[in-house]
């Protein structure tokens, strides 16, 4: 059958229509793909052949299954124009992987570059060494030396003084005293060992009559003459210096006077003086209230930098009763009866005159009947006589004892000595 006229005209407005939208549709593609690929042209770099190819065929497959949804209405399109063309799409999934992936090979680049440089071994940085450690090296090495040099230094005042000399001298001179003597030359060591100090050296020798305590004395003056200068040992005897009928002024301000003169000048050759007291269970309370005064540690530095020795029978008889009453137990040789002794002592001494407190207490026991007759012995050398050993045994046997057990002390020790000698 003929188709009408009037129809063929409808159907070819549709389908003008229908291919006018279409062709805006593709011409609005084309521009955005045309102005997308310029954009990734400057911002992707390019991609391999092989992931180039892919891509395109994923898109061709998109765009025909897209493209078949139209029909027949489609035929009229040229057929090349497909084949050129490239369709809109949202899928951008393959571009975001694609960047992705440039940055990660990016980052990875450059981490490897700044960690671990080509052509290297990867190792881990080395540790820098602190130069702490050598300087606090040289700092210890530094105090070491200080300390030796200052021991070295020490050791050379002390030969100045020649202590060992006078240690040996003791020893052999003076009898029964060992501990006491032991105590005088371990303070004379130390306080002798440095010219700085922060108070006097006061040494006080307390026991019983005859016992070595002046003799002591005596050789120290001896000793410390030979060694500095006779201006720098003082030996005060009260009975002699400070008679009874002298006022206690007087010998106040003479004894203050000897004092620091004598401090003075031993302070200006880098001496250090020694004043050795005699009796001073006579002297007046006003003198002692002068000794008291030098011996306070807050003073000028040359008051600081002397030596007292103090010799008295202030606290003999309490010696006396515990060398008696302790004679078995050999207290007398261990320090816990020297520790003893001196608790027994101080108290008394103390209550005599508060100087004691700042004093070196040290107790001069009771001499037993051998140590009498070394006192003879030595006696009858000095004056040059022949020492029979029947003779001295009998002129010992003639003085008085404290007996208790198998041992005799001497009642007066040594002191009765010299003028049996001399009746020779």
């Amino acid at each position: 059958e003929e188709v009408p006229v009037t129809e063929i005209p409808a159907a070819s407005k549709k389908i003008s229509s229908i291919s006018s939208s279409l062709r805006a549709i593709i011409r609005l593609r084309r521009r955005y793909r045309v102005q997308k690929k310029s954009r990734l042209h400057l911002e992707l770099p390019r991609e391999k052949p092989s992931e180039l190819i892919h891509t395109r065929l994923l898109r061709r497959q998109l765009s025909l299954n897209r493209t078949s949804l139209y029909g027949s209405s489609m035929s009229f399109l040229d057929q090349t124009s497909f084949e050129t063309s490239q369709y809109f799409t949202f899928d951008t999934s393959t571009e975001q992987y694609a960047m992705k992936k440039c940055k990660r090979k990016k980052n990875r680049r450059k981490s490897r570059v700044v960690l671990y440089p080509d052509k290297t071994k990867r190792y881990l940085p080395t540790e820098e060494k602190s130069k702490a450690k050598r300087c606090l090296l040289l700092l210890i090495v530094i105090i070491f030396f200080q300390i030796l040099n200052a021991i070295e230094n020490l050791d050379d005042n002390l030969q100045k003084y020649d202590l060992d000399g006078l240690e040996k001298t003791m020893h052999r001179e003076v009898f029964g005293q060992k501990v006491a003597v032991e105590s005088i030359m371990e303070l004379l060591k130390d306080y002798l060992a440095t010219h700085i100090h922060s108070k006097p050296l006061v040494i006080s020798l307390n026991g019983p009559t005859g016992v070595g305590k002046s003799h002591v004395g005596w050789l120290l003056a001896k000793h410390f003459r030979s060694v500095m200068d006779n201006n720098f040992v003082l030996q005060y005897f009260v009975m002699h210096h400070c008679p009874n009928g002298v006022a206690p002024l007087t010998c106040e301000i003479d004894l203050s006077k000897k004092i620091s003169d004598m401090v003075t000048r031993a302070e200006i050759e880098e001496k250090i003086p020694l004043f050795i007291l005699d009796e001073v269970e006579l002297m007046s309370p006003v003198l002692l209230d002068t000794l008291s005064r030098f011996f306070e540690p807050n003073q000028t530095n040359e008051f600081l930098n002397a030596i007292y020795v103090l010799i008295s029978n202030i606290g003999g008889g309490e010696i006396t009763k515990f060398v008696i009453q302790n004679a078995s137990a050999e207290l007398l040789h261990q320090q816990r009866g020297v520790e003893e002794l001196l608790r027994i002592v101080q108290p008394v001494l103390i209550n005599a005159h508060p100087l004691w407190k700042s004093a070196n207490v040290i107790p001069f026991v009771l001499l037993e009947k051998s140590h009498v007759i070394n006192c003879f012995l030595e006696e009858m050398r000095r004056e040059g006589l022949y020492p029979d050993q029947k003779h001295i045994e009998n002129l010992a046997s003639q003085l008085n004892y404290y007996t208790t057990g198998d041992k005799q002390y001497s009642r007066m020790g040594c002191k009765q000595v010299v003028a049996k000698v001399n009746l020779l």
